[in-house]
């Protein structure tokens, strides 16, 4: 039977990295090492449950593409729109006379999402893409 409440464990450190480590958390305005470290293991499970194909997050799908890329604009809303239940919104910004950011706001399982943002990340004229996820379900 899984305990519930707040446990303490010891953690060895190199003294070069735990320095690294302290500015950071100072850096990031962390009260303590122990507020960090929780972040930094809350952010592993996330990432781990990318592994897990029917796991349900939400997360989103940031873009920086070329928009005078022939058929590219057309090409994203077409596959946006093939994967609607997945897409929840999308916010569009014109960074310059060329170039475009999108971020693209979703919820559902991993495998779809992951689709998702394989499809668009591949196409031609999409300088840079990054899907970021959080699970539904509190870890």
């Amino acid at each position: 039977m899984e305990q519930a409440g707040l446990k303490r464990f010891g953690i060895s450190m190199e003294g070069r990295l735990l320095q690294r480590f302290d500015h950071l958390v100072t850096r990031k305005g962390y009260t303590n090492r122990s507020e960090a470290i929780r972040d930094l293991v809350r952010d592993a499970i996330i990432q781990h449950s990318w592994e897990e194909e029917e796991e349900l997050v939400a997360g989103s799908i940031l873009l920086f593409y070329n928009h005078h890329q022939r058929n590219l604009m057309e090409e994203l809303t077409r596959i946006q729109h093939r994967m609607h239940d997945v897409v929840l919104a999308t916010t569009h910004f014109h960074l310059d006379h060329d170039n475009c950011l999108e971020t693209i706001i979703v919820k559902g399982k991993v495998k779809d999402i992951q689709t998702l943002s394989n499809q668009l990340t591949s196409l031609k004229g999409v300088e840079y893409g990054k899907f970021t996820v959080a699970p539904v379900e509190k870890i």
